[in-house]
């Protein structure tokens, strides 16, 4: 008899469990890896499992592997929620792939910049980064105010811009055609206003750590390059500063999104909400070096000096991704002929 008993507990000990995990509730989240993995889940994780109980699912993947991986289930991803860049965002709400956000269900919708909504609301930006000016604070001692200075003869030999293959490239092209009267449709002016200091330039960089290098060496003062790197190369110990020019830096929207196929919309409008909150955002800029989409949150002086906020955010010039994925073969070939030459 007392085996049986001990049975019986045992019997309804493990039937609680499958009864407890069957109410469990777990979302597969698309993230990036490295730095941007651990604060997610310092600062969205962590928040979302004790507020809700759910478990959060993590897979690593870059912007094109999430988007592939979202197109290739055809409307039933097997992910709940995504990080993308926001091209990747819009090619895949332009192919149906996304559920709209319901902002009715999101508590801090109105504390979140008109920029980071995409269109139809088909996803929001989590978080804005920048192409922009950034300086050595021990060579150059009156910060760059304009696109304009990064001309100015005294840094001849001094600077380095991305080539139009990379992100900075064909964002401070855009950026120095619009100075130069241009349109999307018309890059000329564009072309003929870099075609100099591409000239002049130590490099055009085609990855992003080349920068590091070129500081670490000594054989740059200035870049056109991107704030979030020069935080972390300014914690590290290089004298790292950004300038916003007063025309608008251009901006870089990391955004988060609902797939189509979830089985879990509510629970996914929840962690987005959970991302979305001014004490979280907050936390994952200061880790990051990367600003904040709400309005409420104030950061410390340190992280301040690096990312786009205030003035300099609602100054930020947004580019349509989905137009820029339209012109960007015809600028690289006036690029590669006229510039590269």
């Amino acid at each position: 008899m007392e085996l049986r008993t001990k049975l019986l507990a045992a019997a309804a000990v493990l039937a609680g469990i499958s009864v407890s995990s069957a109410h469990a509730q777990e979302l597969v989240l698309g993230e990036f890896g490295g730095s941007f993995a651990d604060n997610v889940k310092a600062c969205y994780i962590d928040v979302f499992e004790k507020e809700t109980g759910a478990t959060v699912v993590s897979k690593l993947a870059n912007s094109a592997q999430h988007a592939a991986a979202v197109r290739a289930t055809a409307g039933q991803s097997d992910m709940d929620v995504v990080f993308a860049d926001d091209a990747f965002a819009v090619q895949m709400a332009n192919e149906g792939l996304l559920v709209p956000l319901n902002r009715a269900k999101l508590t801090n919708a109105a504390e979140i910049i008109d920029g980071a909504w995409g269109k139809d609301d088909a996803y929001v930006a989590a978080m804005i980064g920048a192409t922009t000016i950034i300086y050595n604070k021990e060579k150059v001692t009156t910060p760059p105010t304009s696109w304009n200075d990064l001309f100015d003869p005294k840094y001849k030999g001094r600077v380095t811009i991305g080539d139009i293959s990379g992100t900075t490239g064909w964002q401070f092209l855009a950026a120095m055609n619009k100075l130069a009267g241009g349109s999307n449709d018309d890059i000329t002016p564009g072309i003929e206003k870099v075609k100099p200091l591409a000239k002049d330039s130590v490099l055009l960089y085609t990855q992003a750590d080349q920068v590091v290098s070129l500081f670490e060496r000594g054989e740059i003062d200035i870049a056109v390059w991107y704030p979030d790197r020069a935080g972390v190369q300014s914690k590290n110990g290089l004298p790292l500063a950004a300038a916003y020019p007063i025309e608008g830096a251009v901006g870089i929207r990391p955004a988060v999104m609902i797939p189509k196929g979830t089985q879990n919309e509510e629970l996914a409008l929840k962690f987005i909400d959970t991302v979305l909150d001014a004490d979280n955002q907050k936390c994952f800029s200061e880790r990051q070096f990367i600003g904040s989409v709400n309005k409420n949150v104030t950061l410390s002086d340190e992280v301040s000096a690096i990312v786009p906020s205030g003035e300099a955010l609602e100054k930020m010039l947004f580019l349509d991704p989905s137009e820029m994925a339209a012109k960007l073969p015809e600028w690289t070939r006036r690029w590669q002929r006229e510039v590269l030459r």
